[in-house]
């Protein structure tokens, strides 16, 4: 059985939503992020990118839970009473998913119960580590998915159908947000009941949010052997999702050379595995699995694999394994994409127009891919096997800032 749990979140005070609302720290470049910063400085990302605002001889972490600490003593968050869950509605595109906003145990993830689809760096666990630690908070919340419960709906419609949100706006990317806030017991109680019938959760996006929630869980375990399981850091910060209303884009990818191959050699190389066909300037958006793009300077081509090379595995058979095991790998020497400094991954959210223009910088090729689907990915969770690094690329993006978990027990 998955668990949920109410909180009182930390939110921004009404009227500074807007302002502080952030997309997650990792889809911006350091560059990009203190652009934003600049533009927006109430922006979340100053706390969450702390480097954008630190000074050169301040520590960023102690930067990051200052600012915290300064901004809610300066009255633009709040911080609720009554433990609640939090109904979030993000609407793109003329399409929209509601989520929940909840706790979720650390337990569940170390037995299991809540899966994840690949792993994570070190560096980069170490970091949001670093991050909790300092603000004594959870910044961020995990994109979680559950298999769909008409109970769950039911209730989450009632809600909305019922209540005002606390938040409703569009953001600057044509994003729209509201969130309701669900105090009232029995709706709580009802809310805890109805997950008491789903299985399991699958982590969409934030495995490195969630794996340094974990860690810092753990540390804090060791330094109190008798601890209850209640304590705040044994929870993560969490927004569920039913599976049937998310919306996986497609991740390419852009390898800066040609693994010393000149492009007739390249593209005999390509030839063994895939079928190609030339298609000029006509960018290449696959539609279907085992079909793929590929921009080289002159052009684009259509890539098809070889039916003798196609996979039945749940992870073999994806396409982004296909590409990496049959091109990337035995082609352009990428063996380890995660760490692989000639290699790069863009969100489909960028569009196919970056990867020309990150070919024509580096003179080397790019490759566009059908989205991974949410069928294949429970597939793989469900199997307790991994996907590549970059193989699902979830839209739209929860923002940070909207609700945040505070670890520190005074509150509790």
């Amino acid at each position: 059985m998955a668990e949920i749990r109410p909180f009182e979140a930390i939110r921004p005070q009404a009227g500074y939503e807007k302002e502080i609302a952030a997309l997650p720290y990792d889809v911006f470049s350091l560059k990009e992020a203190r652009e934003e910063v600049e533009k927006h400085p109430l922006s979340f990302l100053a706390i969450d990118r702390p480097e954008t605002v630190a000074k050169e001889d301040e520590d960023i972490y102690e930067k990051a839970g200052s600012l915290l600490r300064e901004w809610r003593e300066s009255g633009y968050f709040v911080q609720d009473e009554t433990p609640s869950f939090y109904i979030y509605e993000l609407t793109a595109d003329g399409r929209s998913q509601t989520g929940i906003g909840a706790l979720t145990r650390v337990d569940d993830y170390l037995s299991g119960v809540t899966h994840r689809h690949e792993n994570t760096r070190a560096d980069k666990e170490e970091d949001r580590v670093c991050h909790v630690q300092a603000c004594q908070a959870q910044t961020g919340p995990i994109f979680l998915a559950y298999r769909t419960k008409e109970e769950i709906r039911e209730i989450v419609s009632a809600v909305k159908e019922e209540q005002e949100p606390v938040y409703d706006f569009t953001a600057a990317d044509g994003v729209g947000h509201r969130i309701w806030c669900v105090e009232d017991l029995e709706l709580v109680e009802a809310l805890y009941d109805a997950f008491e019938c789903v299985d399991g959760f699958y982590i969409a996006d934030g495995h490195h949010r969630c794996a340094a929630a974990v860690s810092y869980a753990l540390r804090k375990r060791a330094e109190n052997p008798s601890f209850s399981g209640e304590e705040p850091w044994n929870f993560i910060l969490s927004v569920l999702f039913a599976d049937e209303e998310l919306k996986i884009m497609d991740y390419n990818r852009v390898v800066k050379d040609l693994n010393g191959l000149s492009q007739k050699q390249f593209l005999h190389a390509v030839s063994a595995c895939f079928e190609m066909e030339f298609q000029g300037k006509e960018a290449v958006s696959p539609k279907e699995k085992g079909v793929f793009g590929m921009y080289l300077p002159e052009g684009w081509y259509t890539l098809y694999i070889r039916e003798e090379y196609k996979n039945a595995d749940p992870v073999k058979g994806l396409d982004v394994s296909l590409l990496q095991e049959h091109l990337l790998a035995p082609v352009l020497g990428i063996k380890e994409p995660r760490t692989d400094k000639r290699i790069t991954f863009v969100g489909g959210i960028r569009g196919l127009k970056e990867l020309e223009e990150e070919v024509s910088r580096s003179g080397g090729v790019a490759f566009s891919l059908c989205p991974t689907s949410m069928e294949e990915l429970l597939a793989v969770a469900d199997a307790g096997m991994l996907m590549p690094p970059k193989s699902t690329w979830f839209e739209p993006k929860l923002r940070s800032g909207f609700l945040i978990y505070s670890l520190e027990e005074e509150y509790k």
